[in-house]
């Protein structure tokens, strides 16, 4: 656990050996919104098919070099947009985006809506290219939205981003619903009757629950890490993990400095606080917005993650639910900081070489880079087999549900 030294170098050719047999599904990435903030979504101007270092977290060079196979693009819009803006019209954007990019990188990206086009992605040598919606705001508490989405290809929607809906709890907003209200439950019937894997990063702890109570599909944790390792409410409590073995559902934890370095939870407040007193958005990554980060970092040293931080989550994760209910989500180019050895998606060699240290069998690896991942969005779909058998598309809404909105 904590503090556990390990000589992890000795391990990173057999890391590597390991993910070309086995390459890292990643969760969670936000490629398509910092391409949006710094190129308007233009890969002429922004070309990731070469080395974008300094510029971005992701790029297909590095890509490779970390061993990813498969890859979740986050279709992400803020759960704060201004009133000038949609957040449908948004997400169709991000949508749109990632089609772009997977039709312009043939050679390495193979677009996959399910675990057997990810399978065949594997095997051709090409990283299976998936999507998912990062916040019910995205479908505007409507379930047609919901649908129009997954047939767009979205395979996965994280419940809440950063604030409460009228039908969630987020796990960064004052409660309000007290988790999930009876259309929250609705979505989540819905996204397993049509095989969208409900995502519980993000949400509040009574969200989390209520969702499991409700599931009839595998869940997963796109991108969060364990509460009891660094307690911030953006983690996954112990009780929740235990969970997942009878659910089915795999919990992928993320490299964020300040959900899993307890130290770095404080300094990244200030730090955040610094781009609101300039009158920035605390989750821009704009090159402006990075500047006066290094400004304040330089006066008040941050806190640094390594992959061993990641690793003590990982090893508690695997010690309540089990290694058979574990992933990786990174985060990368969604976060300002990132782990000094896990700096971008060249890094999750590192990781599994830390693991390996700590006694990770290759067998372990496996499942936690690539089988468990597939594993989930295929029970997804057998799930989805057998409930579209016994109930068709909802036609419920949150007013019929819920009640009209508090004035």
């Amino acid at each position: 656990m904590s503090g556990t030294v390990t000589d992890a170098n000795g391990y990173l050719d057999e890391a590597r050996e390991l993910l070309a047999a086995f390459p890292v599904v990643d969760g969670h990435n936000d490629l398509p919104w910092a391409m949006r903030q710094k190129a308007g979504y233009d890969l002429d101007a922004v070309d990731v098919a070469g080395d974008r270092s300094g510029e971005l977290h992701t790029d297909i060079p590095r890509l490779r070099r970390g061993g990813v196979g498969g890859q979740f693009w986050s279709v992400y819009v803020p759960s704060d947009l201004g009133p000038d803006e949609n957040a449908v019209a948004a997400t169709l954007e991000q949508i749109d985006f990632v089609r772009q990019l997977v039709a312009r990188y043939p050679k390495d990206l193979a677009p996959a809506r399910t675990a057997d086009e990810m399978e065949v992605a594997r095997s051709e040598g090409r990283i299976a290219s998936l999507m998912g919606a990062e916040g019910g705001q995205s479908i505007a508490d409507s379930l047609g939205t919901l649908r129009a989405l997954y047939e767009l290809g979205v395979r996965y929607m994280t419940l809440t981003h950063n604030h409460n809906l009228r039908w969630a709890d987020s796990a960064t907003d004052t409660p309000r619903a007290g988790g999930l209200t009876a259309f929250g439950r609705e979505v989540v019937r819905e996204m397993n009757r049509l095989g969208m894997l409900v995502d519980l990063s993000h949400v509040a702890a009574t969200t989390m629950r209520d969702a499991l109570a409700v599931a009839e599909a595998p869940v997963i944790f796109s991108h969060s890490s364990s509460r009891a390792v660094c307690d911030h409410p953006r983690n996954i409590p112990d009780d929740v993990l235990a969970q997942l073995p009878a659910n089915g559902g795999v919990a992928m934890a993320t490299f964020v400095p300040k959900f899993v370095l307890p130290e770095a939870v404080a300094w990244t407040q200030a730090a955040d606080e610094n781009l609101r007193a300039h009158g920035l958005h605390h989750l821009d990554t704009t090159p402006g917005a990075m500047r006066l980060h290094e400004e304040f970092e330089a006066a008040h040293p941050r806190p640094v993650a390594t992959a061993a931080t990641v690793a003590d989550h990982l090893d508690h994760m695997r010690e309540v639910a089990g290694v058979d209910h574990v992933g990786i989500g990174g985060d990368f180019d969604g976060t300002a900081f990132t782990p000094s050895d896990l700096s971008d998606v060249a890094g999750y060699p590192n990781l599994l070489a830390e693991l390996r240290a700590r006694d990770w069998s290759r067998e372990d690896l496996a499942k936690l880079t690539w089988q468990n991942a597939v594993r989930a969005l295929r029970g997804a779909e057998e799930a989805s087999r057998t409930l579209r058998a016994r109930r068709g598309p909802s036609l419920a809404t949150i007013e019929q549900l819920d009640g009209a909105p508090a004035a």
